[in-house]
C-alpha cells in the first residue's frame, strides 16, 4: 500500500497561474496527517511538460503556452510545505504506471490536484489494473469546487474498486 500525492507543486497553487487551483491551500493540512499516518510510503507525483509536445498534447499547450517550461523550472517544484521530497515525475495526467505499481502492492490511496483531471485519470488507471483505490476527499481539490465534487461522485460510481474516504477513517 502506498499514498500518492498528486502534484503539489506551485504550477497549481500559486492564484496568478494559468493553472491555479482553488481550494489548493485547503489539501495542505490533511495531507501533512496523511504524511504522519503513512510515514515513508509516500510517492509525491509532479506533471511536467514533455520535452517536445506530440499528438494531443500539441494542441494543449497550445492553448497552455506558459506550462512549456523545463521540469526543474520553479514553477514545477512542489509546494514550499512539501519541498525537496522525491518525485515521480510523469508528462501525463495520470501517474499510474510501473513504478506506483510496485509500491501500491495492491492497494492505492490519493490526494493531491486536481481532483477531476490527474486525481482521477490516476485512479481509474489503477482501477483498470486491478488496485484497490481509495481517495481522501478533503485532501484533494479540484479546477473549480463544483469539478471536485463532479469528480468525487464520479468516482463513487465505481465503488467498491475505488472508496472516498476522510483522513480520519486511514487512522
Amino acid at each position: 500500500m502506498v499514498l500518492a500525492l498528486i502534484d503539489l507543486q506551485r504550477i497549481f497553487a500559486d492564484p496568478e497561474s494559468g493553472w491555479a487551483t482553488p481550494g489548493f491551500e485547503r489539501v495542505i493540512a490533511p495531507t501533512k496527517e496523511l504524511l504522519e499516518i503513512f510515514g515513508s510510503d509516500v510517492v509525491f507525483t509532479r506533471f511536467v511538460a514533455p520535452e517536445e509536445p506530440f499528438g494531443a498534447w500539441v494542441p494543449y499547450y497550445q492553448e497552455f503556452p506558459f506550462a512549456l517550461q523545463s521540469p526543474d523550472a520553479t514553477e514545477y517544484e512542489l509546494v514550499d510545505e512539501f519541498k525537496g521530497a522525491p518525485t515521480l515525475d510523469k508528462i501525463s495526467f495520470g501517474k499510474w504506471g510501473p513504478e506506483l505499481a510496485a509500491a501500491a502492492d495492491g492497494r492505492l490511496v490519493l490526494g493531491g490536484v486536481t481532483t477531476d483531471c490527474c486525481v482521477i485519470s490516476t485512479a481509474l488507471a489503477a482501477v483498470d489494473a486491478g488496485v484497490q483505490v481509495q481517495v481522501v476527499e478533503e485532501a484533494c481539490a479540484g479546477s473549480t469546487d463544483e469539478n471536485h465534487r463532479k469528480a468525487i461522485d464520479i468516482m463513487r460510481l465505481y465503488a467498491p474498486m475505488i472508496e472516498i474516504v476522510h483522513v480520519e477513517q486511514l487512522r
